[in-house]
């Protein structure tokens, strides 16, 4: 009987074996794996049937002690805090990787305190938070620390200056704010400090740093630094790469900091507030000198000739600022000159004649000077000149034969100058020219037909000049074509069959020229079409019925031509912002939605219209005697019509005194219109009825209205339009209505719902909207309509949302909050495109508030389940509360459920994802409908929500921010480095100027 207990025994010994012939090393790494989800299952080699790690995924042995020295964890996807406990007790751990994961939490103030071994610690591009751990500058052997692209926030701890042999410090963007400590001077043996893209609170560059002798890279961009650069950073003459970039720095460029930077390679002061002259003897040392960038300052002074003589001199950005004189001619001594930008100053002269002969010239902007005389003729010797761009100066002669052999070029612009005479062939033929612009020049000849081999060419802009001849056949070929503006020329013939074949193009602008014949048959394929302006020619025939089926077409202007027959009906298929189709032969009925005196001024000059509309011709006048003679027939009409006048109105008070009641007080109404309409307002004021409510809120109902001319638009009527007046609201007040509407209606993004017009009366506020036919996205994941959309509607959902309260929050002026987002509140178009709604909440936010930071409410502003935290105890609403409310939006995309259920008991939908994750792990929070093969994306995605409702206001992204993010989550990530790398800063004239670009 015994021996069945020992033959169990036996297998129990067997059994656990496995386990227990692991080393310790390989307990604790199995430690850590259980603190981290791996969704991916990147870590399945990770097991306790091994003897030792060391064949382990991302995993690195010693070969002698067979002891871990290396984790290299890095991109692998995995979530959840980070496990320092369990690594720190590897003694022999060296190097650490963490980084581009999905690192939550915070870090303990005593993590990684254990490592006594660690030197190399990554933990970049995660979403880690809370402040800096103090301690970190406790490990005696750290070398290299990157804790950048993380949401770190708080101050840089002053114990930071304790590190004993720390090399590279990297803290780039996060939410780090405070001052920068003076300590961090005293890491001697420092080679880089990369500080970029945090939000210090208007901190100075400490002049300890100039005791950093040993350092090489020093990358301070975008920190909010206020004050001047200190005279002491010209004590480190081994830096190799200074990045100063777009903070608030005021005074001088330093002479002493140029004079002593003997190893310089890259100085970046673009985007401050630094003023004075270039100090011009300091820059004869700096002969390593490769990138200078001081563009968008106050400069003032002249170009000095020892920085334009550095022989390495590659990229020299001086734009935007108060600059005068000549451009040295020494600039043309430099091999290694690739860029030249000084846009936006006052340079005058003639541009040096050898510049572009001894290097390869790759681009050359110096629009918005005063430059004179004529372009130099060599400027694509070296073949690769790419970007020639001379807008608005007063540059003369020819433009050079060359320059039509520069196969290089893709951008040229030379609008706004003096120049004459005939167009080389070949430049208008360049292959991979993408941009040309000739306007406001005297330039003669004709378009070549070389055209047609310009495949890449996007926009030809030749408008303001003296063409002449027709417009090529080879115009067709131009597959790649947006826009053609050639107005204001002596083009003759007709329009060439072929432009009918440019499917992208979005602008076609020849007014003003003597073009005639019939406009093409085939417009149709111009499905992208925006702009048509043919005014001012000699073209006859009828107008084409397709343009009615150019949906994208905003302006059509016809005028002083020739056309006859009908107008097309299927035009009132458009959506006009400008119709002119005056001074032609047309007649027949005008199409109804045109038919109003909104219009009138469209088809004046038609003598075969003036029956369709009256006050389009000038009325004709009947004889004296004949006048006499029917005298007392117009006396009889008049008599006649008042009695009419009479019962009719008896007849319409009594038979429709209901309707009159409902429409009360409509006739002192005040309608703004934010676009032509092709509807009456009190058509849509009739439609009001409960039989077309399609929703309610606590703002107000909707209703959707179909008009008569077929188009259908959405209503909305505000509540509490009567108790404001009741309430005795002073004038102000009531006006503040109109003031925030009046801004809204201006407000053009296509992510956001557009306002046609809004009705204030003394009884109610009414916002006519366009009409949404897929509703709310809320209907979509709650509704009737739940499990219609798959991850990649979802997705895209999500970045139209972000972009459209982007736009809102960083490029309206001021910025606008919104106040009450939620997914009721974004919209769907009939090809499920999102757009922000309802703005019946939302407030400007004042720039007399921003001090604050905030405007205080006397009203809940939001939504239940959306509303930030922080608004319980302050009671103010900012940009950081709508982001907030887009999380909790981003959580319903990923999970499927409202912001607030009983599943959640009181906790929310926030709550329930954090609880959730840390307790069962994502895939119990992502929406199980969801296809598993985006389970990477929608991983991503969770991350970003969770971000934005951050309890803490200052740890949650911009808009943005939320944006780039987004759409990050499908690319490649990026590391970012302030280490030298080739420089192109995407900065050119006609990015600070893009109005230029569409004139004609």
């Amino acid at each position: 009987m015994l021996q069945l207990p020992l033959f169990l025994l036996l297998l129990h010994f067997l059994s656990v074996t496995p386990t227990l012939s692991l080393n310790q090393d390989g307990l604790f790494l199995l430690q850590a794996k259980l603190q981290l989800s791996d969704p991916t299952n990147a870590l399945a080699s990770w097991n306790n049937r091994d003897a030792t790690p060391c064949n382990w995924t991302a995993v690195t042995c010693d070969s002698s002690s067979a002891a871990v020295t290396a984790l290299d964890l890095s991109n692998l996807q995995l979530s959840g805090p980070v496990p320092a406990a369990a690594l720190c007790r590897l003694p022999a751990l060296s190097n650490l990787s963490l980084a581009v994961n999905n690192l939550n939490a915070s870090l303990p103030s005593a993590a990684f305190s254990a490592c006594a071994a660690l030197r190399h610690l990554d933990l970049s591009q995660n979403l880690i938070s809370g402040p800096l751990p103090a301690a970190l500058a406790d490990l005696p052997a750290l070398q290299t620390l990157d804790l950048s692209s993380n949401n770190f926030s708080g101050e840089i701890p002053a114990t930071f200056g304790r590190f004993r042999r720390l090399e590279y410090l990297s803290l780039v963007s996060n939410l780090l704010n405070g001052t920068i400590p003076s300590s961090l001077g005293n890491l001697s043996g420092l080679k880089e400090l990369h500080l970029a893209y945090n939000t210090f609170d208007d901190a100075s560059i400490p002049e300890a740093f100039g005791g950093l002798t040993n350092l090489e890279v020093l990358w301070l961009a975008d920190c909010y630094l206020v004050g001047p650069i200190p005279h002491s950073l010209g004590n480190l003459t081994n830096l190799k790469n200074l990045d100063l970039s777009v903070n608030n720095l005021v005074g001088g460029i330093p002479e002493q900091l140029l004079s002593g930077l003997h190893s310089i390679v890259q100085i970046e002061l673009y985007q401050n507030s630094l003023s004075g002259a270039l100090p011009s003897a300091a820059f004869s040392n700096l002969t390593n000198l490769e990138r200078f960038d001081a563009s968008t300052n106050e400069l003032t002074g002249t170009i000095p000739d020892e920085l334009c003589r550095l022989r390495k001199l590659g990229s020299l950005n001086l734009y935007d600022n108060k600059l005068e004189g000549t451009l040295p001619e020494s600039i043309v001594l430099s091999e290694s000159l690739y860029e030249v930008k000084l846009f936006n100053n006052s340079l005058s002269g003639s541009l040096p004649s050898g510049l572009g002969v001894g290097s390869k010239l790759q681009r050359l902007d110096v629009s918005y000077n005063r430059f004179s005389g004529e372009i130099p003729a060599r400027l694509c010797a070296g073949g690769a000149l790419e970007e020639l761009l001379l807008i608005y100066n007063s540059f003369s002669g020819r433009i050079p034969e060359s320059l039509g052999e520069c196969k290089s070029l893709r951008r040229v612009r030379f609008r706004n100058n003096n120049l004459s005479g005939v167009v080389p062939e070949g430049l208008w033929g360049l292959p991979h020219l993408s941009l040309l612009e000739l306007v406001e020049n005297s330039l003669s000849g004709s378009i070549s037909n070389a055209v047609s081999r310009a495949r890449n060419l996007s926009i030809l802009l030749i408008s303001g000049n003296k063409f002449s001849g027709s417009v090529p056949e080879g115009i067709g070929e131009l597959v790649s074509l947006e826009q053609f503006v050639a107005s204001h020329n002596s083009l003759t013939g007709r329009i060439p069959r072929s432009v009918v074949r440019l499917s992208r193009l979005d602008r076609l602008v020849l007014r003003d020229n003597q073009l005639f014949g019939e406009i093409p048959v085939g417009v149709g394929g111009w499905e992208k079409l925006n702009e048509l302006d043919l005014a001012n020619n000699k073209l006859d025939g009828n107008i084409p019925k397709q343009l009615g089926d150019l949906l994208s077409l905003n302006y059509l202007d016809l005028s002083g031509n020739r056309f006859s027959g009908e107008i097309p009906i299927e035009l009132q298929n458009l959506k006009l912002n400008l119709l002119n189709l005056s001074n032609n032969q047309l007649s027949g009925d005008i199409p109804a939605l045109y038919a109003n005196g909104n219009y009138r001024n469209s088809f004046l000059g038609n003598p075969g219209l003036c029956r369709a509309l009256s006050g389009l011709c000038p009325s004709l006048g009947e004889s004296e005697g004949k006048s006499r003679k029917y005298a007392w027939v117009f006396l009889f009409i008049f008599v006649l019509a008042g009695i009419v006048l009479i019962v009719g109105v008896s007849w319409f008070y009594f038979k429709c005194r209901d309707f009159k009641k409902m429409k009360k007080g409509f006739h002192s109404s005040k309608w703004r219109s934010f676009h032509k309409l092709g509807f009456s307002e009190f058509e849509i004021v009739k439609l009001l009825s409960e039989d077309n409510v399609i929703g309610c809120g606590a703002s107000g109902k909707v209703y959707k209205v179909a008009l008569s001319n077929g188009e259908v638009v959405a209503v909305k009527k505000l509540l509490g339009a009567n108790k404001m007046i009741n309430n005795g609201s002073s004038d102000s007040e009531k006006d503040g209505f109109e003031v925030e509407v009046e801004t809204l209606g201006k407000i053009r993004h296509k992510n956001i719902v557009r306002l046609w017009c809004c009705c204030n009366n003394r009884d109610s506020k009414l916002l006519v909207y366009e009409y949404m036919p897929n509703g709310s996205l809320a209907d979509l994941l709650h509704g009737s309509k739940k499990g219609l959309l798959d991850w990649s509607t979802r997705y895209k959902i999500a970045i139209d949302a972000a972009e459209g309260l982007s736009y809102l929050h960083h490029d309206c002026v001021p910025p606008i909050v919104h106040r009450d987002v939620k997914s009721s509140n974004i919209l769907l178009d009939d090809e499920f495109g999102a757009k922000v709604a309802d703005f019946g909440v939302a407030k400007i936010v004042k720039g007399a508030n921003q001090d604050q930071g905030a405007e205080p409410m006397s009203v809940i502003a939001g939504s239940y389940g959306y509303i930030a935290p922080e608004y319980a105890y302050t009671l103010r609403v900012n940009e950081k509360s709508d982001i907030y409310s887009f999380g909790v939006v981003i959580l319903e995309l990923v999970t499927g459920k409202p912001p607030i259920d009983q599943e959640y008991g009181e906790k929310g939908l926030v709550k329930w994802v954090s609880s959730t994750l840390d307790q069962k792990g994502q895939d119990q929070v992502i929406d199980p409908t969801l296809d598993v093969q985006y389970r990477e994306e929608i991983s991503k995605v969770l991350c970003v929500g969770l971000l934005c409702t951050s309890s803490l206001p200052i740890a949650r992204p911009s808009m943005r921010r939320v944006v780039k993010m987004l759409k990050e989550v499908t690319a490649i990530p990026k590391s970012m480095s302030g280490k030298l790398s080739p420089y192109f800063q995407e900065e050119a004239s006609d990015n600070d100027h893009q109005g230029s670009l569409v004139l004609s």
